[in-house]
């Protein structure tokens, strides 16, 4: 059943999730997950590491819902502990991508086809793919050239499977969805910069 009601904001998920080590989160969110089994990815250079079923919606899309929007988020934690936020069911958030800082490392949490939650606006997750990026919307150093290039490569694709127009009303800010309280990506974030790159991946 899809969900219809709106979510808990990301911020305060987020926020909640801060408490979990690292360490813990790879030990026991990562690989030792019973049943849990590597699948195909959507975009090929990326890991899957699966959010919690309890963290999105299944879905079917294209066809159920059409995708138009890229949306681009700031974690405002590390890379681990982003993802164990997202393998925790009671969290109730996730995006389906994830990119590290140091190295623009691609983490896929959940398929394309399926509705993320992750803009803080149903109508928006349903259409929409969501891209996380370590760091901190006040320290710039985490948006390093690995993390641009290699997060516009993967924006370029999805635009590229969907038919999003490579520019800036179709790839959105988390700040710029109607309704939200949040900043990321900020004003640090290099949108000029972002939207080249993404136009000649």
């Amino acid at each position: 059943m899809e969900r219809t009601r709106p979510l808990p904001t990301r911020r305060r998920l987020l926020a909640g999730g801060a408490a979990l080590t690292a360490a813990t989160s790879y030990t026991l969110l990562t690989g030792t997950r019973a049943g849990a089994r590597p699948q195909d990815v959507d975009h090929p250079t990326a890991e899957w590491q699966p959010a919690s079923g309890s963290n999105y919606t299944k879905s079917s899309r294209p066809s159920a819902y059409p995708v138009d929007y890229v949306i681009i988020h700031v974690t405002q934690e590390t890379y681990a502990d982003t993802l164990a936020i997202f393998q925790n069911p009671q969290k109730k958030v996730s995006s389906h991508y994830v990119v590290r800082s140091s190295d623009g490392h691609i983490a896929q949490c959940v398929r394309e086809a399926d509705i993320a939650w992750h803009a803080g606006n149903w109508d928006y997750n349903t259409r929409s793919v969501g891209i996380e990026h370590e760091g901190w919307v006040d320290q710039p150093e985490y948006f390093t050239d690995a993390l641009y290039e290699r997060s516009a490569a993967l924006t370029s694709a999805i635009c590229a499977r969907y038919g999003i127009p490579k520019d800036r009303k179709h790839i959105l800010g988390h700040h710029e969805v109607p309704g939200s309280d949040h900043t990321d990506p900020g004003p640090l974030w290099d949108w000029t910069r972002y939207i080249r790159l993404v136009n000649v991946m």
